[in-house]
């Protein structure tokens, strides 16, 4: 009996009903503008770690970890793009990226919002590649 209170308070909340709204925005991915899809593909897959997923003529997608980014060609003006990327642990991105020989732009550094670095892809978009930042002797 108790669950079918609960569930039929669950049914009629608020929360429900936004998540059944038709104006809820389901996904935001980024597109990244890239002068070579094929050759952003690989490095993609080869330097960053990402897997390729589909493609058409002149638009394609990455994924990793659930997360898709879109790159698209001749589309806009390449270079002109960041994005942020949240991870659990900045540093071992950063040691793989070294370790692949990715174009690291800014090494990590401890912000009061981040502990971050920046890398570039091959038409200079920037992924910032943050986690929580890192505690100093001063926070103590």
């Amino acid at each position: 009996m108790v669950c079918l209170l609960l569930m039929a308070l669950f049914y009629q909340s608020p929360l429900l009903e936004a998540q059944m709204s038709e104006k809820q925005i389901e996904n935001i991915t980024v597109i990244l503008p890239v002068k070579n899809l094929q050759s952003s593909m690989d490095h993609f897959e080869k330097v960053l770690g990402f897997k390729k997923g589909w493609q058409t003529e002149g638009f394609g997608s990455v994924s990793r970890d659930g997360f898709d980014i879109y790159l698209a060609e001749g589309q806009s003006m390449p270079g002109q793009t960041w994005l942020w990327m949240g991870v659990e642990d900045a540093d071992v991105f950063y040691k793989e990226y070294l370790a692949a020989d990715a174009k690291i732009v800014m090494p990590p550094s401890n912000f009061s919002w981040a502990y971050e670095f920046r890398v570039a892809d091959l038409d200079g978009n920037i992924i910032r590649v943050a986690s929580g930042p890192r505690r100093t002797e001063s926070d103590d």
